[in-house]
């Protein structure tokens, strides 16, 4: 048996010295990954190291070698071949509700100059997923291989994709394995799956969003503040410049919450110049670490003028709808989004059972109640309604009730379907008197020197 100091090859023993509270070697890391993805280790072991992760934790030098051992367990792109002249940027979520800042972010970073190869993923518990919110739009693929990806990238600036079999598989099969195994909340192994897929993205510099909040998997500050400084402080130590801000999920990000609904927001903000405060907020200064990060802006705040300057102007509407073309979608979406975007056929205002003013709302439930109408997943591989969903939600601080605004709008493809969602609605939302304190949705900025890293 291993004396408990030197490395070891055998997927039991490297699981025995994690459950006990050993730091494993890089060696150790990279043979587990490596059989993880050529069938070496088995699922019942991928359990048990998930858990002893779980129980156990991992120290940023481990994390490191874990989120690099899956980024080289797949395919990882190249981009030097493609002579860009700009930095390859992107941005990665934590999930909310409401949150369509993917859709209008990517075309604004492109139009200010930098290429954004967005590797996303679809809806997972009560949050939305961006990829079933293209997927709302006709013809639109989120499917398709590494080589027309990059020719995506560098025509158009952007291009939104799920991940391919061959990016990070290990990632894939551990991720599989923690969604029906309760290990899915473990800081470290959230820091290596995020990571290694945009590692093997080939970025430049990544900016993530952190939600807290009611509607956030990290509910609570102190919780996203850890799982922030995580990800920017393993990111720098694989070699990728990180930026993460902690935005608020205390209420809906946007005024619509679904797939199809969100799309036509996005459009709305790109063409319409509807900028909901909230939305715009984030998407600003997301936007602005962004660029700062990418050397296109000389700091956060002059990056946030050039990204709403590239919404103001219509250059961010432009790369958003060559993105649509090129990846199936219709042409025209962006002057005719009525015509192409689903509606389901029910649609209902939803007021409060009393007037006041609304001082909170449970945005999680808020969540919930999309995905009971079908706007979301209960059931891996099941079929979403990209038609249903909420619109018009009253933001905190709203004066609602009867002969006032209504919470929201429900759109539901059936009667009940409507009602059932109403309800949730009244449930998420609470009516006082008491106007609650105005919180900025961009919470906190967390970079490489308040992460720690030397």
């Amino acid at each position: 048996m291993p004396d408990g100091s030197r490395p070891s090859a055998l997927p039991g023993e490297i699981i025995r010295r994690k459950r006990d509270g050993a730091a494993l070697s890089g060696a150790e890391i990279e043979r587990f990954v490596a059989g993880i993805v050529n069938g070496a280790v088995s699922g019942e072991q991928m359990a048990a190291f998930a858990m002893a992760v779980f129980c156990r934790g991992m120290d940023r030098a481990e994390t490191v070698a874990l989120t690099e051992s899956m980024t080289l367990s797949g395919a990882v792109l190249d981009w030097r071949a493609c002579g860009l002249d700009g930095p390859i940027l992107d941005k990665h979520s934590t999930g909310g509700i409401g949150d369509d800042v993917s859709l209008v972010l990517a075309p604004a970073l492109a139009a200010c100059g930098a290429f954004v190869p967005m590797i996303s993923g679809r809806g997972l518990g009560h949050t939305g997923g961006t990829l079933d919110k293209l997927e709302a739009i006709p013809g639109f693929r989120t499917g398709i291989d590494v080589a027309e990806f990059q020719e995506i990238v560098c025509g158009c600036g952007c291009a939104i994709v799920g991940a391919g079999d061959d990016v990070a598989p290990a990632d894939a099969r551990l991720y599989a394995v923690r969604d029906v195994t309760a290990t899915v909340e473990s800081v470290p192994l959230i820091t290596a799956s995020i990571l290694s897929k945009k590692r093997a993205a080939g970025l430049d510099a990544l900016v993530m969003d952190v939600k807290t909040g009611s509607g956030a998997f990290m509910a609570g500050l102190d919780d996203a503040r850890v799982l922030a400084r995580s990800l920017v402080s393993v990111a720098e130590g694989a070699g990728l410049p990180t930026t993460a801000l902690l935005t608020d999920m205390d209420q809906p990000l946007a005024d619509a919450a679904g797939n199809a609904v969100e799309v036509r927001h996005a459009i709305s903000i790109l063409t319409e110049g509807r900028f909901d405060p909230r939305v715009e907020a984030v998407v600003t200064a997301l936007g602005g670490e962004a660029l700062a990060l990418g050397g296109l802006a000389e700091d956060g705040s002059d990056g946030a003028r050039r990204i709403a300057d590239a919404l103001r102007s219509g250059r961010a509407a432009e790369r958003f709808a060559a993105m649509v073309r090129a990846q199936g979608g219709p042409s025209d979406l962006l002057s005719r989004p009525d015509h192409y975007l689903p509606r389901a056929p029910v649609c209902r205002d939803v007021f409060a059972d009393g007037h006041g003013v609304l001082e909170a709302i449970d945005a999680r439930l808020v969540g919930v109640a999309v995905v009971g109408l079908g706007g979301g997943r209960t059931r891996p591989g099941e079929t979403v309604d990209p038609s249903v969903g909420f619109t018009g939600l009253a933001p905190l601080g709203a004066t609602v009730g009867p002969g006032a605004r209504p919470l929201g709008t429900v759109l539901a493809r059936t009667g009940p379907a409507a009602t059932v969602a109403a309800a949730l609605l009244r449930r998420a939302c609470r009516v006082g008197d008491a106007p609650p304190v105005p919180r900025d949705p961009v919470i906190e900025r967390i970079d490489a020197a308040s992460a720690g890293v030397n």
